[in-house]
């Protein structure tokens, strides 16, 4: 299996996150990056740099306007008068359902205050000087472990960073500016008729889910931390089943605070049961290592050992498969869970 990953994804390096009323040292950093890389490589899996694809794959899952502000943000922010380090946020226009986050359009306004107001979702996503070309070589990850993939490897492993799932068409939010695991299952389907993408990171991905809302080839389904009191607040309740001709291909199996292994396990197992009947010809995980009860940011009680189950489970449905690495902020659950999925899945995955 090939490892892909960019030294310019580094370069998104934020100094400011709000969480409760409180500016703090970002949780997303790139120490997670490098953590996670060295503990795979105990694994003997080998690293390459991914290509360089361009936008076309980019743009195929985000609006081409949504694109060009994340390019310029930063250099439109700081130019203006006593601008701080990082662009943020301090408006939002009402927007309602998933839907109308879907497809938006390009908004009214044209200055940077406005337009930030418009594409950013909430106050996670602080964008230094390096940040577009950080998430701009995190989707070309992607890319490259999903064309690999296409093109016949049984399996690959992105290690994006910054991550993607809250991504949406046209908004970054959640620490996410470009929806990876969006972008890896639309390349996907340049040889696979029906993709599906399982995410298990403890938030739900509520930017893939957008995505793909409406369209029957792509089967998304997820295990996530409940979100009536928790991250993304809106969306990853059980009743959204998809809209249009996407309704049915959406699953969502919520976890109440305090859930363990048990649950976890057994939730990832039901994904997997309905993965398999939709038919699924190739899959993407969404691989977040949030859910472990070491994590700051988890409400589980899930350990280590899960992970290892689930890596057995997962490669049991015998698709080739992308993994795409999401969340996960504790660098010694980092360390343990991921080497140990990644183990277990290739032991079991032919």
């Amino acid at each position: 299996m090939k490892l892909y990953f960019s030294p310019t994804q580094l370069r998104h390096r934020p100094t400011q996150y709000l969480v409760h009323g409180r500016i703090v040292r970002p949780l997303e950093n790139p120490d997670r990056a490098e953590t996670l890389k060295a503990a795979l490589q105990t694994l003997g899996v080998e690293a390459f740099e991914p290509d360089d694809h361009g936008l076309a794959p980019i743009l195929a899952v985000h609006a081409d306007h949504y694109v060009d502000y994340l390019r310029t943000a930063y250099a439109e922010f700081a130019a203006l008068p006593n601008a701080g380090p990082e662009v943020f946020p301090n408006v939002h226009p009402y927007s309602a359902g998933t839907a109308g986050l879907g497809a938006r359009g390009r908004p009214r306004t044209t200055g940077i205050l406005g337009r930030t107001g418009w594409y950013v979702g909430d106050l996670s996503c602080a964008m230094t000087e390096g940040t577009y070309d950080a998430a701009y070589a995190s989707a070309q990850t992607a890319t490259s472990a999903a064309r690999d993939v296409a093109g016949g490897a049984r399996r690959s492993f992105a290690l994006c960073r910054p991550p993607g799932h809250h991504a949406y068409h046209d908004r970054a939010s959640g620490f996410c500016f470009l929806n990876n695991a969006a972008i890896a299952a639309q390349a996907l389907r340049a040889r696979f008729a029906k993709v599906a993408i399982l995410d298990f990171d403890t938030h739900h991905g509520d930017g893939t889910q957008a995505i793909f809302s409406a369209r029957p080839d792509v089967f998304v389904c997820s295990v996530h931390t409940d979100p009536s009191a928790y991250y993304p607040h809106f969306f990853g309740y059980a009743d959204e089943r998809g809209e249009g001709e996407g309704e049915g291909f959406n699953l969502n199996l919520p976890l109440a605070f305090g859930a363990g292994d048990a649950e976890f396990t057994g939730a990832v197992g039901a994904l997997c049961e309905a993965i398999a009947a939709f038919g699924a010809e190739a899959l993407v995980v969404s691989a977040g290592w949030d859910a472990h009860g070491a994590d700051p940011l988890s409400r589980l009680a899930v350990t280590t050992a899960a992970y290892g189950k689930i890596g057995e489970r997962i490669a049991a449905l015998d698709l080739p498969t992308v993994i795409v690495q999401e969340g996960g902020y504790s660098l010694a659950a980092v360390a343990e869970a991921a080497p140990l999925f990644t183990e277990r899945f290739l032991q079991s995955h032919r």
